[in-house]
């Protein structure tokens, strides 16, 4: 018998091996079978962490402190959970977990990527044709950003599709981090109409180092990793009866293409800008085309009720 009163385990484990059973075994009858998945895993694996580094208490409260402080920092401007999740690769994990699982045919719709931590709501409405840039005068590369939204799997235009777009300024800094910027510039949300077709002035994005003020800078110092993203365009397409795609485009010239923060880079959504002649509102083009998939056809791979189960976690 050990000297805490407990019974030594015969194989020798030096910490009791019943435990990580015990607490999953609390969940009780009317948990749900994706519920008792998901928390029976997190469980099993927080314990094995825990056991396999001799985790001490200091270093368990400073754990719960970063996580604290993450909710601390977040608002409807800034994500600092979020931020944490990309600079540990958790949410660009999950993003191509999503998105391999959904795949059902040899065609493939727009790849997608993380979201990140600075997507705002109600971004203001903007005509086809419009610009989403205020300020910069003589700063940053203007750029027209052109293309069509198609079925990906029939090729037809997708008519309806909402393009929510956003990227930082030339000094590279989102809107709501930079007190010189206009609120909500550099956003914007375009409808396609019955061609599919879309278009709108922005700037040529700019690489940028995620903010390292919060936990997750910590991390990343702690690490001894460096901040930077490369120059991307943020983009959630929309449309009525197809599953909405939350993606990036990057410029293939930018630095840290081979080396991102987040680990979001994917090779179809690299892109090169080229050089407009004869338009006085822009200096490059940047024609990209999104290619969408229907609900039905993006047959995501889940557990009968997923989706309502999870979000009642």
């Amino acid at each position: 018998m050990a000297s805490n009163g407990t019974v030594a385990d015969p194989k020798g484990h030096k910490f009791d091996p019943n435990f990580t059973d015990a607490v999953i075994n609390a969940t009780g009858p009317k948990a749900t079978p994706r519920v008792r998945q998901l928390t029976s895993g997190l469980i099993r694996h927080l314990h094995d962490f825990a056991r396999e580094n001799e985790l001490t208490v200091d270093e368990w409260m400073a754990g719960v402190e970063l996580m604290n402080e993450a909710g601390r920092m977040s608002d409807d401007r800034r994500n600092e959970g979020q931020l944490l999740c990309d600079v540990l690769g958790l949410e660009s994990l999950v993003d191509e977990i999503t998105y391999k699982l959904a795949l059902s045919a040899d065609s493939e719709p727009t790849a997608t990527a993380i979201l990140g931590p600075f997507w705002r709501k109600d971004a203001p409405q903007k005509s086809m044709g419009d610009t989403i840039v205020t300020g910069f005068e003589g700063a940053g590369d203007r750029t027209y950003m052109h293309g069509i939204v198609t079925d990906f799997r029939t090729g037809k235009p997708v008519p309806g599709a909402v393009l929510d777009v956003w990227h930082t300024g030339p000094n590279g800094l989102y809107e709501q981090q930079d007190p010189g910027q206009d609120d909500m510039n550099l956003r914007g949300r375009f409808t396609t109409g019955e061609d599919g077709k879309y278009g709108f002035y922005c700037l040529r994005p700019v690489p940028y180092p995620i903010p390292f003020d919060g936990p997750a800078g910590k991390i990343l110092k702690a690490l001894d990793r460096h901040p930077m993203r490369p120059a991307h365009i943020h983009f959630i397409i929309s449309a009525p009866g197809y599953k909405p795609i939350v993606t990036q485009i990057f410029d293939r010239n930018s630095k840290y293409i081979e080396d991102d923060a987040v680990f979001a880079v994917k090779d179809s959504l690299v892109v090169d800008f080229k050089p407009l002649k004869g338009n006085e509102k822009a200096e490059f083009e940047l024609p990209y085309d999104f290619r969408m998939a229907t609900f039905e056809d993006a047959k995501v791979h889940s557990v009968k009720g997923t989706t309502e189960e999870s979000a009642s976690l």
